[in-house]
């Protein structure tokens, strides 16, 4: 689709986001509308500033672009601007000193197929059929949010994974749920009619595993200077790990800073929300594939100094999931019923930080199946409720091995140890070392059906207190709370029903019968090949 061409709103002084495209087209008898000058509560806010500022004139305001960029496997406290006083992201840190830092965001899902279909359709999970998965698939019966966008009359489209990892076709898309695919921002951009409002998702691969070799020390980072959280051991090889980690962090804030210039270059600065997040924890040993911190609280950023009031920190809990209903909002578009997520308009056009939304006292995350890991397999069926005091998780089959099943243990990158991953490879060699043990057990073996963590104490969520008589009233109190939610919004593993995603297809099939690198097979004694459905 092709929207027509819009023109400037005053022929003496063109306003942000309107152009004047010159004479017009044969036949035409006056100015015509676009479909994306409707004024949204977003863009009112504005109008009504400059209202109140004194403004004689109308001031109309087009529909903001959207540009996202989006680091993979990222978590929230590894940026300058949430603390880490190693990692170097002076690009990213502008971001937020300009704009909306939010310190309780969150994925839906610590998994990226799934994470990013919620993130897309503005659902839950556990409403996405198949789209539960890694590696798998979404119906396309769910509407998308850059679909929408596209019939409004954006241009919409993607650069890297945008949906994914999986098959989209058989879920019956003919493209990527993100979009039309680009190789780069610019070749997107000279697809843009002029004054055309764009959405465009940048995601990048970084820092996803495996990490560049010595990326670390080409970087200059020195490891004396490297944090290490106590869930992981604090050694040399370890540390020489979150280096690596740092630099491809590194790589993508420049990525960031890319982009932005290119904004600038293209002269749409002042027209464009930026937003910044990663869609996943870290990929480290309860990290990626986990409910806890590690695996689901995310950086997120959002500027557009012009429109969003900036310079801000909000604790309001927030998910990907939120994107949604958001974009749709700040377009001027009515929200899907079904969307479980809520738009962010109001935080964002507030000017108070802290606390803005006192209703956005908790997150509801979940899991299913991550990588093919188990025997046959199954997923890892669970569910968290996240509070400003408690992390409380519900772990449906117990009996499952949460990290997947030994010697490989592949819900824990790199998954099949088919390359390297130093701190995996530290603890699995120290299975058995007393020094090393409880580690271990915390990353790879099984847990309860409840565990329940006092965050006040135990920010790192090491300590399970489920049992602990002190927490009873917590405990109950926090599953009732998981329950509602859950009910409320049709969780079948809650009010029953199908769970389409329990045998639905995997589309790696690497993955199904893997082989562990020959570093791995002789340093962990394994097998050259293993089996998951024979």
């Amino acid at each position: 689709m092709r929207p027509t061409k819009i023109l400037s709103h005053s022929p003496s002084r063109p306003v942000s986001g309107w152009i004047d495209i010159g004479p017009l087209e044969s036949g035409s008898l006056g100015r015509r509308e676009p479909r994306w000058s409707r004024v949204p509560q977003f863009i009112a806010f504005a109008i009504g500033v400059a209202s109140l500022a004194g403004c004689a004139r109308q001031v109309d305001l087009a529909p903001p672009n959207i540009l996202i960029l989006m680091s993979d496997n990222h978590s929230w406290n590894h940026l300058g601007c949430y603390g880490d006083a190693t990692v170097k992201t002076p690009n990213i840190d502008k971001v937020a000193e300009e704009g909306v830092r939010f310190t309780h965001a969150f994925c839906p899902a610590p998994s990226c197929t799934p994470a990013r279909a919620a993130m897309l359709t503005g659902q839950d999970i556990w409403r996405l059929e198949e789209g539960a998965n890694l590696w798998g698939t979404i119906p396309s019966r769910f509407a998308v949010y850059t679909d929408l966008l596209e019939e409004a009359g954006y241009l919409v489209g993607y650069e890297g994974k945008g949906w994914g990892p999986g098959d989209y076709t058989a879920g019956g898309w003919n493209r990527n749920p993100a979009g039309n695919r680009y190789g780069s921002f610019e070749e997107f951009y000279n697809e843009r009619d002029r004054g055309q409002p764009f959405c465009y998702w940048f995601s990048s691969r970084d820092p996803h595993r495996p990490y560049r070799t010595d990326g670390g020390k080409e970087a200059g980072y020195n490891l004396d200077s490297i944090s290490v959280p106590p869930y992981l051991p604090d050694v040399p090889a370890v540390r020489g790990d979150i280096a690596d980690y740092y630099a491809e962090i590194q790589h993508f804030d420049m990525e960031v800073g890319e982009h932005l210039g290119l904004l600038s270059e293209f002269g749409v600065v002042d027209d464009t929300v930026v937003i910044i997040a990663s869609d996943n924890g870290w990929q480290m040993p309860r990290g990626l594939a986990n409910l806890y911190d590690s695996g689901t609280r995310l950086p997120l950023i959002v500027s557009l100094p012009n429109r969003i009031p900036g310079g801000r920190v909000v604790d309001d809990f927030v998910t990907l999931t939120d994107f949604a209903p958001t974009f749709l909002d700040m377009a001027g578009l009515p929200i899907p019923e079904d969307m479980t997520a809520k738009s962010l308009v109001q935080i964002l056009m507030s000017d108070r930080g802290g606390i803005v939304d006192s209703q956005r006292s908790f997150v509801v995350t979940a899991r299913e199946r991550h990588a093919f890991a188990r025997q046959g397999g199954p997923g890892y069926p669970a569910r968290a409720l996240r509070t400003r005091e408690h992390l409380y998780i519900r772990n449906y089959v117990p009996d499952l091995w949460p990290a997947g099943d030994p010697p490989l243990y592949g819900d824990v990158d790199a998954h099949m140890l088919q390359f390297p991953s130093p701190t995996k490879m530290f603890l699995l060699q120290r299975a058995d070392d007393p020094e090393y043990r409880s580690l271990f057990n915390l990353g790879f073996l099984k847990r309860p059906e409840e565990e329940l963590y006092d965050l006040k104490v135990d920010p790192y969520q090491m300590e399970n207190v489920a049992k602990d008589p002190a927490y009873e009233s917590a405990r109950t109190e926090l599953s009732a709370q998981l329950d509602e939610y859950l009910r409320r919004t049709g969780d079948p593993r809650e009010v029953g029903g199908e769970i389409k995603w329990e045998q639905a297809q995997y589309f790696k099939e690497s993955d199904l019968r893997p082989e562990p690198s020959p570093a791995a097979i002789e340093v962990l004694g394994l097998d050259e090949r293993y089996s998951y459905v024979d």
